[in-house]
């Protein structure tokens, strides 16, 4: 017991000695700066700086924007925008991805490479009518008297209530004698109809300019989308009087004739008429003669 007591009281002492830290010239040994303290001084000092150390550094990364200075921090607004901007990159890739998809359907049409679908008029302009079995199905009461509220009330409707209709008319984009008639056998999936040069060539229907520009082949083209799944090709034409974007009612000129293809053998049109992406023969919907 009294040697645990005796290592207590020279612990103590070291502790509570006052010590003094002196700063002295080196040429001339002049104190500069001198200070008392204790081990103890030091250690209580010492404590109390890491303890408020800690605490600034803590506080620095959970409330303040020096956060983001420090490797392996991110700010919820640099989170917030990475994200947008991978779901904008993601969209922008599957908008390339359609887009490729499309040019070379494009592309297909212009050289005719696809196979034919055997479609006819009354195929693609009739519609499905599914026939339900026939159910006995009586009003209740209070059905019937909703049905006679609603006759009081349609009784002084001054409006008519529009109903939709849908039907499909193509415009003849020109009038004039057929030289060559689509063919499959000859994969000419067209119709070519002599002309007078500088006849005004319309749009058979209203639509949406795809493509018009001048090849080798087949001279100035000129290609307009259509709903319904339609696409109308124009070949060999003598010159355009519509651009790639422009949007076009039915009937309106679009190009006049000429004969500007190297494969032409005089002014006529080359025209093609597409359904989902198949050549249909266009004497199907059209009167040209």
């Amino acid at each position: 017991m009294s040697e645990k007591r005796l290592k207590r009281q020279i612990l103590k002492k070291k502790l509570f000695t006052k010590n003094r830290l002196v700063i002295l010239n080196e040429d001339t040994f002049e104190e500069i700066f001198s200070l008392k303290l204790t081990l103890m001084n030091v250690f209580v000092v010492a404590t109390v700086g890491a303890i408020l150390i800690i605490f600034i550094t803590t506080y620095i990364i959970a409330f303040t924007p020096l956060r983001e200075y420090i490797p392996g921090y991110a700010s919820n607004q640099l989170k917030k925008e990475a994200t947008e901007l991978a779901l904008k990159s993601d969209s922008l890739a599957l908008s390339i991805k359609n887009n490729e998809a499309y040019i070379a359907s494009i592309k297909k049409v212009l050289i005719g490479d696809l196979d034919y679908a055997k479609l006819n008029k009354d195929s693609i302009l009739a519609s499905k009518v599914e026939v339900s079995e026939e159910q006995d199905l009586k009003p209740s009461d209070a059905d019937l008297k909703l049905r006679e509220q609603v006759a009081k009330e349609d009784k002084y409707n001054l409006f008519e209530k529009a109903q939709s209709k849908e039907s499909i008319l193509l415009f003849p984009p020109v009038k004039g004698s057929i030289t060559e008639k689509f063919s499959l056998k000859n994969k000419h999936f067209a119709i070519d109809i002599a002309l007078t040069k500088d006849t005004p060539i319309k749009a058979i229907l209203n639509g949406t300019i795809i493509f018009a520009d001048w090849s080798p082949s087949s001279g100035n083209i000129i290609i307009l989308r259509h709903n319904n799944g339609f696409i109308s090709v124009y070949k060999d034409v003598a010159s355009l009087s519509k651009s790639q974007g422009d949007v076009v009612k039915t009937g309106e000129v679009i190009a006049l004739a000429g004969s500007t293809g190297k494969e032409s053998t005089g002014t006529h049109l080359h025209f093609e008429l597409w359904k989902d992406g198949y050549p249909i023969d266009p004497k199907q919907f059209i009167e040209f003669e």
